[in-house]
């Protein structure tokens, strides 16, 4: 009876409350720990943290992956001899996340204490960017000791680095203080080049810099290339500012003055990093980290910014692509913002780069994704060289245990330092000569100059082809002058006649050449045409009387009717 009555019993009672009376005889620590379990797993997962493949591997570090032309002559001549970029990168253990050392490096950076020297530089516009210096002095000596422009340092033959910022960075920026501090400490001379209305520099001008402009770099480039003609050039872009660099190193090509250039942690494809960083949760945490600092920059020069872009809509953006929109995309006249991106992103200038170029980026980048780096491109070119590290984040790569040091740093001061010692300078400066540089104008908004060549083919020719084309034409000009000014002479005119006489031979001239300078070469090429291709000029002159015949042949028919009517037998003439 009594089993009867258990039994019944049992069957009553639900099986969860069964489950929930035993889950309740568990500790409440126990739950808590498996809480706090669940939590580091997601975390783990969130951040990216690669510790337990560190520890698994006794943090031996990971390969430094080199992408490159197998013909390159820089690869076997300069990188070939650069041991940190044929070793490891071993990350700090206790940032082994690219999260992790993206925000320590805002956060905490560990900067060396550097002194720079500030000198004002006034674009073609009425713009102004500060320019920065360190010296080696100024790093032994602990106080800036730079010398002005003006005085001796103009004979100076050290290494110039032009160092190009991120975004919204400065000379004041945790890694440029690194980067400027180690080249300093070598014997290079640095000047960071601060972004217009950046480095406490209010804007003088409506012009604002983007990622895709490169007018300022070049200007800059120029300017201290005519101040030190003798000083090496070399050049770092960081992030935006390894995207303008390797825009700028394709749009100028050969006539850059640069003689090395290294790109860190370039976005390469702006319209898929734009993608890239609104994709994920955690990426959107940069994105409004990013809008967060394009806002600030804003409110900087409201007085100017208000007048030229919508102003309300920059105050109400939430993301990077919102701010261009209302803001860079208005500035810089884009019709829209994917066309801004499609026109600033430096992988379509990769091909062009005529310079030794070092770029290093991370693949696990939080803001600038791997999938952007233009991997076919820089194996193409002979003069890039791809480093690329599993870890790093963006523009951290830590290294050691205390996080004292960075990766990227040293790699970039040890490639300058191989280069500055390689045939590849001496080439470089060989075919600069003892030439300054002209300003160059921007590429962006014009087209080529056309030149006819003498067998009529059409090709495109830059500012210096046509300047001796028309020192040439000017030179014709004056030597024809000359003699018809001796000649009138020798017959006793009048000085009024003289010129009359002069200015329209001079214009009877001018056309007379124009027009000779355009048949010259069609009429060459019709002959190059006519001795190359004679069967098929036969082949369409056959073509042609086949296809015509039926009209022509019945209009020469009558023709001959009427002409030679008395001569023709009746007969025919009938038929």
């Amino acid at each position: 009876m009594d089993c009867e009555t258990l039994a019944a019993t049992a069957s009553s009672i639900s099986p969860y409350h069964l489950l929930f009376q035993a889950l309740a005889l568990i500790p409440v620590s126990h739950y808590l720990f498996a809480a706090f379990f669940v939590f580091l797993i997601f975390l783990y997962n969130f951040l990216e943290i690669h510790f337990l493949h560190g520890l698994l591997t006794l943090f031996r570090g990971d390969l430094v992956t080199l992408t490159y032309n197998s013909r390159s002559d820089l690869y076997q001549s300069v990188v070939s001899k650069c041991k940190i970029l044929h070793g490891r990168y071993l990350v700090t253990p206790w940032l082994s996340s690219p999260h992790l050392q993206t925000a320590f490096l805002s956060v905490f950076g560990r900067a060396p204490s550097v002194t720079y020297k500030r000198h004002l530089f006034r674009a073609l516009d009425g713009g102004t960017i500060a320019l920065d210096w360190l010296t080696y002095y100024d790093v032994l000596e602990g106080t800036s000791r730079m010398i002005d422009s003006s005085t001796a340092l103009k004979g100076d033959k050290t290494p110039i680095v032009i160092v190009i910022p991120g975004l919204t960075s400065d000379s004041a920026s945790a890694y440029l203080k690194h980067l400027a501090f180690n080249l300093a400490r070598q014997g290079w001379n640095i000047v960071v080049t601060n972004h217009r209305g950046l480095g406490g520099v209010s804007l003088t001008s409506d012009c604002c810099y983007n990622a895709g402009w490169t007018e300022d770099v070049r200007e800059i480039i120029d300017h201290i290339h005519c101040e030190y003609p003798g000083a090496p050039l070399y050049a770092v872009g960081t992030s935006i500012g390894a995207n303008v660099l390797v825009k700028y190193l394709g749009e100028d090509g050969t006539n850059t003055p640069l003689v090395g250039a290294a790109a860190i942690c370039s976005p390469w494809d702006l319209l898929i990093c734009d993608r890239f960083i609104n994709r994920r949760p955690v990426q959107k945490i940069y994105d409004r980290a990013l809008t967060v600092g394009l806002q600030g920059y804003a409110q900087l020069h409201q007085s100017i910014l208000s007048r030229l872009a919508d102003w309300e809509g920059i105050e109400k953006s939430s993301s990077v692509r919102d701010f261009d929109n209302h803001a860079t995309r208005v500035l810089g006249k884009f019709e829209t913002v994917d066309t801004y991106y499609r026109r600033s992103s430096s992988t379509n200038y990769v091909e062009n780069v005529s310079v030794p170029l070092l770029c290093v980026s991370a693949l696990d980048d939080p803001v600038c994704t791997s999938e952007a780096i233009p991997w076919d491109e820089c194996r193409a070119n002979e003069n890039v060289i791809l480093a690329t590290t599993p870890h790093g984040g963006h523009l951290a790569f830590y290294e050691g245990i205390t996080a004292s040091s960075l990766w990227w740093v040293r790699a970039v001061d040890e490639f300058f330092g191989v280069l500055s010692t390689s045939p590849f300078i001496r080439r470089r400066q060989k075919m600069q000569g003892s030439t300054v540089p002209k300003p160059l104008q921007s590429s962006i908004d014009q087209g080529p100059y056309v030149n006819v060549m003498g067998d009529g083919m059409v090709a495109a020719i830059g500012n210096e082809p046509r300047d001796t084309l028309l020192e040439d034409t000017s030179n014709e000009h004056m030597i024809q002058s000359k003699k018809d000014e001796d000649t009138i002479s020798d017959k006793g005119k009048s000085v009024d006649l003289t010129d009359k006489l002069y200015s329209e031979k001079h214009i009877m001239q001018h056309t007379e050449q124009n027009v000779k300078d355009l048949l010259v070469p069609v009429q060459g090429r019709i002959d190059k045409l006519s001795r190359r291709s004679r069967q098929s000029i036969w082949l369409l002159a056959y073509i042609a009387i086949i296809t015509t015949w039926p009209f022509v042949g019945s209009v020469v028919l009558s023709v001959l009717k009427k002409r030679f009517k008395t001569f023709i037998p009746a007969k025919l003439l009938r038929k």
